[in-house]
């Protein structure tokens, strides 16, 4: 298989524009990106459309040129590397993709076995790699198969393992899960986790849905407008994100706030309605176990609690009735150590 004992690359961006230039006018995709990726990391990049990434993940096998700054790959600078040593770089590097990218005419074998031809590895050797590397994906008896005669999922299972076919040090997914079922994408997610664990390979995932970060990477580092304006550990991005942009990814993965109509129908209920985001420290149970012989009645309403790189966190929402003073004394409690936010009429 793939050398384990060959640390997976790392990559360092540091200043790094691309301005794209069509007549008078000019197009900033990258400002200014300063970002470390370390060997054997799996690293999320997230961003709406337009946000760079994808122009990012290219500027990395040289697919792009920067306009200014360093890019390095194991402190080798890639900006304005001739293209004859960026072939030799790029061995070094598998690729993943959106549409999958296999040749039709060609078996599943045949298309994991191109990079190896390209690479000039002798026949018998490259028939044995070939096998293992399908038995590897799960598909050892679909070699003889086209990829019309392929579902989805089983594609991309060939697609990586045609990217793992040279022992790279790093792979590139860009959008690699997004044509596939929810399921699929689960499924080609843990294969390459597995990569990563078994192999030690740096693997630089470009997406758009936090569900994938969340399922796969170490760091994730959010783009808006050419810019990484939000980057660390998943658990402190999905935990406390700061900016608008991370908050909106992180909402549509955890869903654990009232949406407006639930908002509103919450608003119709008596009492005081708060929420509170939950960490290790928070200290709600023991505010609610002091809140309940004064009288408070509490009802949890809406809610959800996850565990990320061991560490669990969550919000959840309250309905308090009972005393007023005992309300306000368990909001003050839980307040000195937590986030909250109280829904008003």
């Amino acid at each position: 298989m793939t050398d384990a004992s060959r640390p997976g690359t790392r990559i360092e961006f540091r200043d790094i524009t691309k301005v794209f230039r069509t007549g008078k006018k000019t197009l900033n995709a990258l400002d200014g990106i300063t970002l470390t990726v370390e060997p054997g990391e799996v690293i999320g990049i997230i961003g709406y459309s337009g946000a760079g990434k994808s122009t990012l993940v290219r500027l990395i096998n040289g697919l792009e040129t920067a306009t200014s700054g360093q890019l390095l790959l194991d402190d080798i600078d890639v900006v304005g590397m001739s293209e004859k040593k960026l072939r030799s770089l790029r061995r070094d590097i598998g690729m993943i993709f959106q549409q999958f990218n296999l040749f039709s005419s060609r078996t599943a074998a045949g298309n994991v076995a191109y990079p190896l031809e390209l690479a000039g590895m002798p026949k018998k050797e490259r028939e044995a790699r070939v096998k293992e590397l399908l038995d590897f994906v799960g598909l050892g008896d679909k070699a003889g198969h086209y990829p019309e005669q392929l579902s989805g999922g089983q594609k991309q299972r060939v697609g990586i393992a045609r990217a793992l076919a040279t022992q790279p040090r790093l792979l590139l997914a860009d959008e690699a899960t997004s044509a596939l079922d929810p399921e699929t994408t689960h499924d080609v997610l843990e294969l390459l986790r597995r990569v990563n664990e078994e192999f030690g390979i740096t693997i630089v995932v470009i997406t758009h849905e936090m569900d994938v970060v969340r399922s796969i990477a170490d760091k994730v580092a959010v783009m808006e407008a050419g810019k990484v304006v939000e980057y660390g550990s998943v658990y402190n991005v999905f935990s406390d994100p700061q900016t608008a942009v991370a908050q909106r990814f992180v909402a549509t993965s955890l869903r654990n706030t009232p949406d407006m109509v639930e908002s509103d129908e919450l608003l119709r209920r008596p009492g005081r309605i708060f929420t509170i985001n939950l960490t290790e420290e928070t200290g709600f149970f023991a505010a609610a176990a002091e809140a309940a012989p004064a009288g408070v009645n509490i009802n949890i309403v809406h809610g959800g609690v996850t565990t990320l790189q061991h560490h669990s966190f969550g919000k959840v929402t309250v309905q308090l009735t009972g005393p007023d003073d005992a309300i306000e004394k368990f909001y003050q409690s839980v307040s000195a150590n937590a986030e909250v936010q109280e829904i008003k009429r």
